[in-house]
């Protein structure tokens, strides 16, 4: 197998008397997606957290393609193509499909003027590149299909170049249609070699997507398998019981 995209080594947090994460250490390849699942309180937010720079370890490294990254704040881990598409997808609800791509970034103009024509073009690129269509750019984000919004939050991590992704419940509340169009653009996003972290409480949908899993319990790594090589059951096990 290749060089690890991001390697979590040892990673350790607590907070106050309470251990978050107890010498958490996990790999993670390009292309490739692993599910993390754990019940409420595993670990899994304190880690992803870390990950995106929103929080620090009390020990432990973060190794990115061979080299430790530090990362202090999302900025940082922004700079290393570290994208979070969190549950709630942060968008504009009342904006536009390329300015929510474009937010905070926005192209200008020679005068400083939001090129709205530039930002149009730009996502319609980047949305064919990840084989999705939205009839119109130019409506309201809020009219859009819980599977569009989810579109345009990944087009704008991968416009910005996204090396590594992390997804936290992406197919929540969405039906069946909707969720096999997430499939889909998981499907889509491996072949261009990024990697995902998959957060979900859905262990159909971490087998559907996933290509290793990686369980946590009570802050501590229960145990880390290549989905071909497990069931469910066994997975629910090491959820449930820590074995």
């Amino acid at each position: 197998m290749t060089e690890p995209s991001v390697e979590f080594k040892n990673i350790s947090k607590n907070f106050g008397g309470i251990k978050a994460l107890d010498n958490v250490s996990i790999e993670l390849y390009p292309g490739q997606v692993v599910g993390l699942l754990g019940h409420n309180g595993a670990g899994k937010s304190t880690l992803i957290k870390i990950l995106s720079g929103a929080l620090t370890p009390d020990s432990g490294q973060i190794i990115i393609n061979g080299k430790e990254a530090i990362i202090n704040n999302p900025r940082d881990a922004k700079n290393y193509g570290i994208e979070a598409i969190y549950q709630n997808l942060a968008l504009a609800e009342n904006l536009n499909p390329p300015a929510n791509v474009f937010l905070g970034r926005e192209i200008t103009t020679a005068m400083g003027i939001i090129d709205n024509e530039s930002m149009e073009h730009e996502t319609s690129n980047v949305l064919s590149k990840l084989k999705l269509h939205i009839q119109s750019l130019k409506g309201e984000v809020r009219n859009l299909s819980g599977g569009q919004r989810q579109a345009i939050a990944i087009s704008r991590a991968i416009y910005f170049d996204a090396k590594i992704l992390i997804m936290d419940e992406p197919t929540a509340a969405l039906g069946p249609e909707e969720t096999a169009k997430v499939g889909d653009l998981i499907h889509n996003l491996k072949k261009q070699n990024i990697t995902i972290i998959l957060i979900s409480h859905d262990i159909h949908d971490v087998f559907d997507y996933s290509d290793r899993v990686a369980v946590l319990k009570n802050g501590a790594l229960v145990g880390k398998r290549l989905i071909k090589e497990v069931s469910k059951d066994d997975v629910l096990k090491m959820i449930i019981s820590g074995d």
